[in-house]
């Protein structure tokens, strides 16, 4: 793997039009575009799990000014998450991968006291949105909703490890055989396939 690894990031073979298409001649959007083209290029080299932060560590928790931050941070993936899954579409990748865009948690959909007096919106692990594409998961389906507030799950809903045990599942993997020594919260949740979201 560290042999194939310079090739895989060196996107100077890339075209114009497939730089162009990531966003990487952009200001704003160039390192999300740089490291999903890169994810690109290693899922053509055989890479089956591949994660990718399109942003630098901590930039998306923001607790205060949210809609001046996220309309900032989205500028700088919208495009490039585009471009990702056009790419992969275009050369026949997507009947063979499956993109997750999630986060582990959303923010609250009101203003909470914060440590030293002061309010800002604090993280709320029981609504928020997770969005999959490409092999085995259903095309146009939405799955789930929260009250109008967006703060709880309407009907069943799903924990972190629903997800984990549905991308396992779509990599070939039964989560329920899955052993991680000194993880005692597997053997208490394991999670379950979201089953009605795949193909």
């Amino acid at each position: 793997m560290q042999s194939a690894v310079p090739d895989a990031v060196d996107l100077s073979a890339e075209t114009s039009q497939t730089t162009d298409l990531y966003g990487i001649n952009e200001t704003h959007s160039k390192v999300a575009g740089q490291r999903l083209l890169a994810a690109r290029r290693m899922v053509e080299r055989g890479v089956r799990f591949v994660q990718v932060f399109p942003s630098s560590y901590g930039t998306w928790d923001s607790h205060q000014k949210l809609q001046e931050k996220h309309a900032k941070m989205c500028v700088s993936v919208d495009k490039p998450i585009a471009g990702l899954l056009k790419d992969l579409k275009q050369r026949g990748l997507m009947e063979d991968v499956a993109v997750v865009f999630c986060t582990e948690f959303g923010r609250t959909p009101g203003l909470e006291e914060r440590s030293g007096g002061t309010t800002g919106r604090d993280h709320h692990p029981n609504g928020f949105t997770v969005w999959l594409a490409g092999a085995g998961i259903k095309r146009g389906h939405v799955h789930g909703a929260t009250d109008e507030l967006g703060y709880h799950a309407l009907g069943e809903g799903h924990y972190v490890t629903d997800l984990h045990a549905t991308v396992l599942h779509l990599l070939g993997l039964d989560n329920t055989k899955l052993e991680v020594p000194g993880r005692r919260r597997l053997d208490i949740d394991r999670g379950k396939v979201i089953t009605d979201i795949l193909t």
